[in-house]
C-alpha cells in the first residue's frame, strides 16, 4: 500500500510537471525590440518634375505650315528674336489687297470731302466715302496682324530648351513648338494630396530625388502653394526651389519628401510593435499591455512622448488575438 501510494503521488507529480510544460510550449514566442532614441522625421510625399524658374512655351496663334525655323535646341535668343515662320503667301496677298483698298478710299474720302466744301458731292456720298475708308483701315490693320501671327518670336531673353516641328509641317493652333527659359536656376514642381497639403507651408524643407540619381538627393525649399487645387486629381501643386549646381535636368520626374515635422532627441519604438494605440512588454513570461501616447510617425518607427522608457522592450509584430496577461516565449 505504502509503495502504491508513492507511486501515485509520482505519477501526480509527473502530471503536473507535464502541463506546466504543455502551457509554457504552447505559449507563442515573440520577438522584442528595444526603445531607443533618436532622429525622426514625418514627411509628405509626392511627385513631380525639374524646370527653371524663368520660361515660356511658344505655340502659334494661327494654324499653318512651317516654312522656316530659326530657333534651334540650346541656341541663346533675345526677345523678340524669330524663332519661326509659317507659311505667309496667302496672307501677304491679303496684306497687298487691304492696302490697296485702304489706298483707294483714303484718296476717295479726300476727293468726296473737297466736293462736299464745293457743295458739288451729296452729303450722303461723303459719309459713305468716309465708311468704306473706316472699314479698309479696319481691314488693313487684321491683315497686318494675321501676316505678323505667322513669325514666332521669342518672348523673353534665354535659351531654347527645346524645339519641336519640321519645315513642312502643318502645326495646329496652341501647338507648343518652342519652350524658352533660362536653365538655371531650377526648381521641383510637384502634386500633393489634397489630404495632405494642409500639413505643407512655405518654408519647410523638402528632400528630392530623381531616379537618375538614385544615390543622393537634394535639399530645397517649399516656396509657394497654388491655392486653388485640381479637383480631378484631388492634388495641390507645390514649388520648390532648388540650390545651384544640381546635376538635375529639365523635365525630369522626381520623388519628393516634404519635412512637415523633425525631432532630434525623440524616444523611437517601432511601428510593427504598434496595437490600438498602445504596446505589450513582458514581464516574467506574461504580456502586459501598456498605453502609450505617440507623436511622429515615421516610415517604419514613431515617436514616443509618454508611457515607455529608453531601454525597456516591446513585443515586435504581436500575434493577432493576444491579450494583456497571456504568456509568451521571448525569442533568443
Amino acid at each position: 500500500m505504502k509503495r502504491m501510494a508513492i507511486l501515485a503521488v509520482g505519477l501526480l507529480g509527473v502530471a503536473a510537471a507535464g502541463a506546466v510544460w504543455w502551457r509554457f510550449s504552447s505559449a507563442p514566442v515573440v520577438e522584442m525590440a528595444t526603445i531607443v532614441r533618436g532622429e525622426i522625421v514625418e514627411a509628405v510625399y509626392a511627385t513631380g518634375t525639374i524646370e527653371p524658374v524663368n520660361w515660356a512655351k511658344v505655340s502659334p496663334t494661327v494654324s499653318g505650315r512651317l516654312t522656316e525655323i530659326v530657333g534651334r535646341d540650346n541656341m541663346a535668343v533675345k526677345r523678340g528674336d524669330v524663332l519661326a515662320r509659317l507659311d505667309d503667301g496667302e496672307a501677304r496677298a491679303r496684306v497687298t489687297e487691304a492696302d490697296a483698298r485702304f489706298s483707294y478710299w483714303r484718296d476717295e474720302l479726300a476727293r468726296q470731302r473737297t466736293l462736299a466744301d464745293r457743295g458739288i458731292a451729296s452729303r450722303e456720298a461723303f459719309d459713305r466715302a468716309q465708311a468704306e475708308y473706316l472699314a479698309a483701315q479696319a481691314t488693313q490693320v487684321v491683315a497686318a496682324r494675321r501676316l505678323a501671327d505667322l513669325v514666332l518670336l521669342s518672348p523673353m531673353d534665354g535659351v531654347v530648351l527645346r524645339q519641336d516641328g519640321e519645315i513642312g509641317e502643318v502645326v495646329d493652333k496652341l501647338q507648343t513648338l518652342f519652350w524658352i527659359g533660362q536653365p538655371r536656376p531650377l526648381r521641383a514642381i510637384v502634386d500633393v494630396d489634397e489630404e495632405d497639403i494642409p500639413l505643407v507651408v512655405a518654408g519647410q524643407i523638402a528632400l528630392v530625388k530623381a531616379d537618375a540619381f538614385p544615390d543622393s538627393s537634394v535639399e530645397g525649399v517649399v516656396v509657394e502653394i497654388t491655392p486653388k487645387g485640381d479637383p480631378l486629381n484631388k492634388s495641390y501643386r507645390v514649388r520648390i526651389s532648388l540650390p545651384d549646381g544640381i546635376r538635375f535636368h529639365i523635365g525630369m520626374t522626381v520623388e519628393t519628401n516634404i519635412v512637415v515635422r523633425q525631432s532630434i532627441d525623440a524616444l523611437l519604438a517601432p511601428l510593427d510593435a504598434l496595437v490600438d494605440g498602445g504596446v505589450f512588454v513582458v514581464s516574467d513570461g506574461r504580456v502586459q499591455r501598456r498605453k502609450v501616447q505617440f507623436g511622429i510617425r515615421g516610415r517604419d518607427r514613431v515617436e514616443v512622448l509618454s508611457g515607455l522608457a529608453a531601454g525597456e522592450q516591446v513585443v515586435l509584430n504581436p500575434p493577432a488575438g493576444l491579450q494583456d496577461g497571456a504568456r509568451v516565449r521571448v525569442a533568443r
